[in-house]
Formats: structure tokens, C-alpha cells, sequence
């Protein structure tokens, strides 16, 4: 009898044991934003399946990027809790060589560049999908130190997406020159000749015009914020006016021909592009000098050199980007170095020019080189006689590396050169003024 009760609860265990194994919790494995070969972990930032539903009213996304910089300056460029973070946007031009400036140096440690947006998907509207991002870092104003950080809007926009047409409006780029210098900083060469900023409030609409099964038409028009209102200071005698609102263009011929090749930071895989951009809008300065044009129009180009093996890996490939422009009274931009030029009553624009150009390279999935050239500068030195120290030129060279360690850390180091050349320049002061910076990041993307 014993022994029959043994076996039979034997056997109960026996019949139990799946179940109850079936309700131990496995381990699942690591997820990653991979949908592509070779090094399929590792796709930092936008680059991949980085966007997971969160539920509100609507399907929401969260993202962005955790930044830390070591730079060193070897001129003094300003307050380490801003400007001296950014070589490459230095309005006022890098200090003169007999400078106090000049003399001394600086390192710094800042996180301020971390980023953190939100993307909306939203209900269709008359057949098209409708959108929304916001975006923001910590280079508000008012902040006196790194530990006291402000948050700054950069995009906050919503979109309607219909097959072929875009409408934006909100904050984004302005959509005077495309290009973007591929810098760690992210001042992106805005002061030589790369005039990549600012955000502006704006409406725009973006056309696509297919020409055949490779070739398309890219058509932008847009009507945006009159930047120029932030020359408009106090409302003293010949100080702006105020202007009326900006309207800007671009159309580019975009081919699949020659593949897909990386773009800003390896993140875009980019088609080839060729085409024209320009902005027009005016202000009044003064009552006796009445409006001044702001005008500008340029040609720019991406070339994928070495295109993707399947339009999604990065090993092997290469890519050159590249731009030149003519602009007048566009110093809110950077385009030109002042707004304008002129004795009082008879003012008239400052007119300038700009050329960029940058190589992008990955060996490999992973790694990445960039290099690359831009410079500004006046395009009529002898309208600049009654100003002092004036940039007569500004110009930029970059070389940077990045490795991504992972589907979210990156290390990347960049050493630039800066200088700018000045004109009617005061008694016993130098006539230019170099920097060289060197900058270490690592990034954490999610």
C-alpha cells in the first residue's frame, strides 16, 4: 500500500513539472534597433528602429541623446557656459592675435548640447498622415552655469504628409542653405560659410515631382519668421525698423542612380542632390534710409561617392557634400557677418558670400571620418570704409572620427582650425585671429 502511494504521487510530480516550468519567467534576449547586416547591434540615433510607441491621446515617441564634451581652445572664446563651446558659431569672429583673448586658453567640460524630443503620430487628415516633434537642449538663455542649465526650443512643428506633398508649420531650419558641416560641435560651420541656423517660425510646403523611376523633383516654398527683427534693438534713431516676413525656396533634382551614401553625422543615407536655394524679405532701418533688401541664392550638392551595399549599411561608403551662396543683409543667419553698411540715411545691405565642402567616409559599419572646408567673407571691401575692424573673411577646416560602440554609445574626437581676417583695423591691433580646438565627446543615444 506504501508503495503504491509513492508511485502515485511520484507521477503527479512528474505531470506537474512542465506546467510549473512553463511558468518560470525566461530571461528574453537583447532587442536592437537592427534591420540591416553587417554589425546589426550597433545604429546609433535615428539610424534604425529607434522609435517605441508610448500611448497618450495619441502614439507617441520619445528620444534624443545624452552629450558630454571636453574642449580645448587655444584662444579665449568666451564664457565656458556657451559661446566658448562652439568654435564654428562665433559671430563676432575669433579674437585678434594682439588680443588679451589671444593670450589665453581654455578647457571646458559641458553636457549642455543633450537633447531630448518627442515625435507625434497622429489621426489622417483628407488622406494624409499628420505629425508632430518637439525638440529641445540646454543652451537656454539666462543660465549662468552648466549646473544651471535652461532648456531652449529648437523644433517644435506639426505636419501633414500626403504621398507626394508635405505642409510644415511650426519651428525648424531656415531654408536658406541645406547643407550641414558635419562637425561634433554642433555649430555646424554656421559662421564660415556654412550658414546652417537658425530655427525659425514658419509655414512651408515641400513637392515632390517624380520624373521617372530614378529621378524626382524636390520643390520647397516656404514663408518664415523676418529674423532681421533681431537687429531691431531699442528703437533709437536709425536702429531697424522693423521687416517684413522672410519668404524662401529650394529646388532640387534628387536621383537614386549612384545608391545611398551617409550623411550629417552617418545618421541620413542620402541620394543624389543638385539644385538651387534663395531667400528674399526686406527691412526698414531708419526713417531717412527707408527699407533695405535681404536677399540671398546659392547652388548645393550631395554626391554619394561610395554608395551602401544595400542602402542600409554604412561599410565602405562615402560621400561628398558641398555648397556655395550669395547673400545680402542675412547676418541673422551668419550668411553675412553684418546686416548693413552705410552712413546713417543712406543705408544699404552688406552683401558677402560663402563656399562649404565636406567628405564623409565609414571603413566600416562602425567608423566613420569626416573632413572639410568652408569660409565666408565680404564681397565689396571698399563699402566697408567707415567700419572698423570688419570681417573681411572667416574660413574653417575639420577633420573628426567617431566609432560607435554600440547600438547606443558613440566616441568621437575633432580638431579644428578658425580664423578671421579683419579690415580698417585700429592702431596697433593685429589684422587676424586663429584658433585651434580640440574636442573629445561621448554620446549616449536613445
Amino acid at each position: 500500500m506504501t508503495n503504491r502511494v509513492m508511485l502515485q504521487l511520484a507521477a503527479m510530480i512528474l505531470l506537474t513539472t512542465p506546467v510549473l516550468a512553463q511558468e518560470v519567467p525566461q530571461e528574453s534576449p537583447p532587442t536592437y534597433n537592427c534591420d540591416f547586416e553587417p554589425s546589426c547591434e550597433v545604429a546609433p540615433g535615428i539610424y534604425g528602429k529607434m522609435a517605441s510607441p508610448a500611448t497618450s491621446k495619441f502614439n507617441l515617441s520619445f528620444g534624443g541623446y545624452v552629450k558630454l564634451d571636453y574642449i580645448y581652445n587655444s584662444v579665449n572664446l568666451g564664457p565656458t557656459t556657451g559661446p566658448a563651446a562652439l568654435a564654428t558659431l562665433q559671430p563676432g569672429g575669433i579674437p585678434k592675435s594682439s588680443s588679451i583673448a589671444a593670450q589665453q586658453d581654455q578647457s571646458i567640460l559641458t553636457a549642455r548640447q543633450t537633447r531630448f524630443w518627442m515625435k507625434v503620430n497622429g489621426p489622417s487628415f483628407l488622406g494624409a498622415k499628420t505629425g508632430a516633434l518637439i525638440e529641445t537642449d540646454f543652451y537656454g538663455n539666462g543660465s549662468s552655469s552648466n549646473e544651471a542649465a535652461n532648456l531652449r526650443m529648437r523644433h517644435a512643428y506639426g505636419t501633414m504628409d500626403w504621398k507626394s506633398t508635405q505642409v510644415l508649420f511650426g519651428q525648424s531650419w531656415d531654408n536658406f542653405g541645406p547643407a550641414a558641416a558635419s562637425t561634433i560641435d554642433f555649430g555646424q560651420g554656421a559662421t564660415f560659410g556654412n550658414p546652417a541656423s537658425p530655427r525659425v517660425a514658419q509655414i512651408r510646403v515641400t513637392q515632390k515631382v517624380s520624373l521617372s523611376e530614378q529621378n524626382s523633383l524636390k520643390l520647397i516654398a516656404a514663408v518664415q519668421n523676418p529674423a532681421e527683427d533681431s537687429n531691431t534693438a531699442n528703437g533709437t534713431a536709425n536702429e531697424s525698423w522693423g521687416s517684413m516676413v522672410n519668404v524662401a525656396s529650394q529646388a532640387m533634382v534628387v536621383s537614386k542612380t549612384l545608391g545611398v551614401a551617409p550623411g550629417f553625422w552617418g545618421l541620413p543615407m542620402n541620394s543624389l542632390t543638385a539644385g538651387l536655394f534663395g531667400l528674399y524679405g526686406n527691412q526698414e532701418v531708419s526713417k531717412t534710409s527707408g527699407s533695405v533688401d535681404s536677399w540671398g541664392y546659392g547652388f548645393y550638392t550631395f554626391v554619394p561617392l561610395l554608395k551602401s551595399s544595400d542602402g542600409k549599411s554604412r561599410a565602405m561608403t562615402a560621400s561628398f557634400e558641398g555648397q556655395a551662396y550669395m547673400a545680402a543683409n542675412m547676418a541673422f543667419n551668419h550668411a553675412t557677418a553684418a546686416p548693413y553698411v552705410g552712413p546713417n540715411g543712406d543705408k544699404s545691405p552688406a552683401k558677402g558670400y560663402g563656399v562649404f565642402g565636406q567628405a564623409i567616409f565609414y571603413p566600416t559599419q562602425n567608423l566613420g571620418i569626416t573632413a572639410g572646408y568652408g569660409r565666408r567673407a565680404a564681397y565689396n571691401n571698399d563699402s566697408y570704409a567707415a567700419i572698423a575692424n570688419y570681417q573681411k573673411s572667416s574660413s574653417h577646416v575639420f577633420a573628426n572620427i567617431a566609432y560607435d560602440l554600440n547600438a547606443a554609445i558613440r566616441v568621437a574626437a575633432e580638431y579644428q582650425y578658425v580664423d578671421t581676417k579683419y579690415g580698417n583695423n585700429s592702431p596697433g591691433t593685429s589684422d587676424i585671429g586663429t584658433a585651434n580646438v580640440g574636442r573629445f565627446s561621448v554620446m549616449y543615444f536613445f
